[in-house]
Formats: structure tokens, sequence, C-alpha cells
């Protein structure tokens, strides 16, 4: 969907475009209400916090609505004594999994199955015997930290390869000659919404609901909002 399709619509339910009331909302003001609405519609559907009570991967719209944000990138581990670390990406907005391939001396590489741990339960995760690293067992886990995904081994093996895999947050889109007033760039190009058409409606109606929270009109927040929901 155009951006100047997603720019008419909006108008059109914060207020009939034939009145032209509100019709000093700027470019900024729109661009800046749907990326706010596009990662509010995705954290919701990822956590399951909608009507449905749906998370990510539970049925098959939701596969299907967030398959596009769902990427596997190379992690670059370095080795700390008993872990490894690597940097999150920076468009990650949720974890999903992380694939490793660990080798011994003993032993050829093998793939080992990860658990995503908690950084508070570290020490007995180190302990627990059903839960430590073991590279016979190919298991082990991971935690998350400043920015960082933490690899243990224990130091029984190191790893070799590491593959991210995580939702991304979603591609922000631009208005040609739009400035924004955060920053007082102005965009060069036209940057659409990487979503599917009836996903962009909903978005349309998240956005919507927004701005006439901002410009306190009650009836036109009251209906896009239950529209958004509704149709999830």
């Amino acid at each position: 969907m155009l951006n100047s399709t997603i720019t008419i619509k909006m108008k059109q339910r914060i207020n009939k475009l034939d009145s032209q009331d509100y019709d000093n909302i700027t470019c900024w003001q729109v661009v800046e209400s749907f990326n706010k609405a596009q990662v509010e519609w995705v954290r919701r559907q990822l956590h399951g916090v909608n009507l449905t009570k749906e998370g990510d991967e539970q049925s098959t719209r939701r596969k299907d609505d967030l398959q596009k944000l769902l990427i596997k990138e190379p992690l670059s581990a370095v080795k700390k004594d008993i872990y490894y670390e690597g940097n999150i990406p920076g468009d990650y907005l949720q974890w999903k999994r992380v694939d490793i391939y660990a080798t011994k001396d003993c032993c050829d590489k093998r793939r080992m199955t990860v658990y995503l741990g908690e950084e508070g339960n570290l020490n007995q995760l180190l302990r627990d015997k059903s839960k430590q690293p073991n590279f016979e067992w190919a298991e082990t886990f991971a935690t998350l930290i400043n920015d960082t995904v933490h690899l243990y081994t224990n130091g029984e093996f190191d790893i070799s390869e590491a593959f991210l895999t995580y939702y991304r947050q979603p591609r922000k889109i631009e208005v040609t000659g739009c400035s924004d007033p955060y920053t007082g760039i102005t965009s060069t190009t036209e940057v659409e919404c990487e979503f599917k058409d009836d996903i962009i409606e909903l978005i349309i109606d998240e956005a919507v609901s927004i701005l006439a929270g901002d410009i306190e009109s009650g009836n036109q927040f009251s209906r896009t909002q239950e529209s958004a929901e509704r149709s999830n």
C-alpha cells in the first residue's frame, strides 16, 4: 500500500475528508503515529495480548502475519572463560532461538540444543546436573544481558558456529520531503510499509487511535481501537 493511500485513509478516519476538519495534521504526525502503531501491533501479537490471546506461532494466522519479521543471522561469538558472548543486532525485537555447533577434542562437531535461561538463576543452572552445559547430551543454555547473548559451555567444549533467530523491528515508513521535528532530518526517499495490505489496514486503525487520543477525539479513538482489535 502506498504511503499516500495510508495518509488518505488515516485522515478519513480521523474525520471526514470533505469537512477538512483536522486537516492541519502534518505528514510527520502521520508517519510517527503509523510507525508507533506498527510496533504496538507487533508486540501485542508476539505476546498474545490480543482479542484471541494468541502469541507468536500459536496459529496459522500468527505464523503468516509475523513471518516477515522472523530472521536468522550468524552470531559472532567470542570466548569469555566459561561462556561465549555475541552482540544482539540493532534491529532486535524479541528472542526466538539460537543454534550453535560445538566441538571437542575427542569428538566431531555436533549441533547443540540451547535453552534460554535467566541471568538471575545463572549459578543454579551451572550447578544443576540436568541443566548445566553438557557436550555428551548436546544441551546447554544461554542468557541475555546488556544487549549480548551469553552461550555457556562451562569450559567443556568450544563453539565453532552460532546463529541467532529473532523477531526484528518492523521497518519504519518514510515520506519524501517530510521533516522529522525530533531529528530535524528531511526524508529524501519514500519507504513504504512492508506488511500485507490487510495488516496495514489494522495498523491504520491503530495509528488513527493514537492520533485521536492526541487530539482528544473520543469517538474516533474508541471506534478505531475497537476495529483494530476485532479484526485480529
